[in-house]
């Protein structure tokens, strides 16, 4: 595929994505019902199926890839609820703030660039680090990938399966985590040995990209 990453794209990205959720709706919540108030399936799905409706309407009207993103920033603030919301909400909204020259289409090292910013948005909103079992355990080492494959010149198709890689390996060692924010940590030591929803989600953002981006899904 191209090593330029388009608009189009990013619709493609966004609707993979939304099929993802939909389909493991299920699967979020009964995560979430180990640790949490059971509901992270449902909202992601609720969030998502707005993103997806929206992008059916209203594609061909978004001049720029910062003005996409920030569609998705604020739909997801408005329909998902929990903590979901704000933390997507923040990691779309970052990414397209500090996208500069409005682009309609990206290059690795800039699509890097608007997932570190992303990330560093969830940390300021979610006031959290690695290893407390969140999101970020799937997100931060995802975009670390990224970033080192992009710097070292690889393709977009080879950073994506490094970032995805992980990224899964990053929701996996949640397994094992203590909880210490959010309603998981209510529960102390047996948060340990259950897969925090969060960073499930935050996975298959990257997977996602990596079937709309690569070489099969172009």
């Amino acid at each position: 595929m191209s090593q330029e990453i388009t608009l189009r794209h990013f619709v493609k990205w966004l609707q993979r994505y939304g099929e993802y959720i939909d389909s493991r709706e299920s699967y979020l919540s009964e995560l979430d019902a180990a640790i949490g108030d059971a509901d992270h399936g449902a909202n992601m799905a609720r969030g998502m199926e707005k993103v997806c409706a929206r992008l059916a309407e209203e594609a061909g009207d978004y001049e720029n890839v910062s003005l996409l993103m920030r569609s998705v920033a604020m739909t997801l603030i408005s329909s998902v609820g929990g903590a979901a919301g704000p933390l997507y909400g923040a990691f779309f909204l970052r990414a397209a703030k500090d996208l500069t020259g409005n682009p309609t289409a990206v290059t690795l090292e800039q699509l890097a660039h608007m997932f570190r910013c992303g990330l560093e948005g969830v940390q300021q909103r979610g006031k959290a680090e690695l290893d407390e079992k969140t999101m970020l355990d799937a997100l931060s080492p995802g975009v670390a990938a990224l970033e080192s494959a992009a710097a070292a010149g690889q393709s977009v198709e080879e950073a994506l399966q490094a970032a995805c890689t992980a990224a899964e390996r990053g929701m996996q060692h949640t397994i094992m985590l203590q909880a210490t924010k959010g309603r998981a940590s209510y529960l102390g030591p047996r948060s340990i040995g259950h897969q925090d929803p969060g960073a499930t989600s935050a996975y298959y953002l990257f997977l996602a990209a990596q079937e709309s981006w690569g070489t099969d899904g172009e």
